[in-house]
């Protein structure tokens, strides 16, 4: 397996996301398991089985994120150039179908957010701008279409 880009701040995020899980996530199930066991009988403890099933969860994630973060390659985007367009940056774009603007930042995998306009640098929108300059015009297949992009600035 090979190392997983992410920003700082990604990095900070996932790092706090394990320390959640293993300091309140676990120990908060293993006193759930705790008490439905003084319940009495297990084989018919529906808090039992919930509480259970919940810790095959929470040590799934851990583990999960675990090897994430053994795996993470901090990137410095301070450090990388705006010339074109590459991980880390912010593109600020002219959608010409859509007449209208919209912002983009290029993150990895796990730092991806449509919903604050992170990208994963897999995407087919990333795939497309990547390595384009300032005035490029980019056209991308989308679920709704073709979309027709217009790079007016990176930062």
């Amino acid at each position: 397996m090979g190392s997983i880009p992410m920003t700082k701040e990604g990095f900070e995020k996932l790092r706090k996301d394990l320390e959640h899980l293993q300091k309140v996530e676990r120990p908060k199930v293993i006193r759930d398991i705790r008490e439905a066991r003084a319940h009495g009988d297990l084989s018919e403890n529906a808090e039992y089985d919930a509480a259970k099933d919940r810790q095959a969860f929470v040590e799934k994630k851990i583990t999960e994120i675990s090897q994430k973060v053994r795996r993470v390659q901090i990137v410095d985007t301070s450090k990388l150039s705006k010339d074109k367009v590459g991980f880390g940056c912010t593109i600020v774009l002219y959608n010409l179908n859509e007449k209208k603007e919209i912002k983009y930042t290029i993150t990895g995998e796990d730092e991806s957010d449509p919903i604050e306009y992170k990208i994963s640098v897999n995407s087919p929108i990333a795939h497309a701008l990547l390595g384009k300059e300032k005035g490029d015009i980019v056209e991308v297949r989308v679920p709704a279409g073709i979309k027709k992009l217009k790079i007016k600035d990176i930062k």
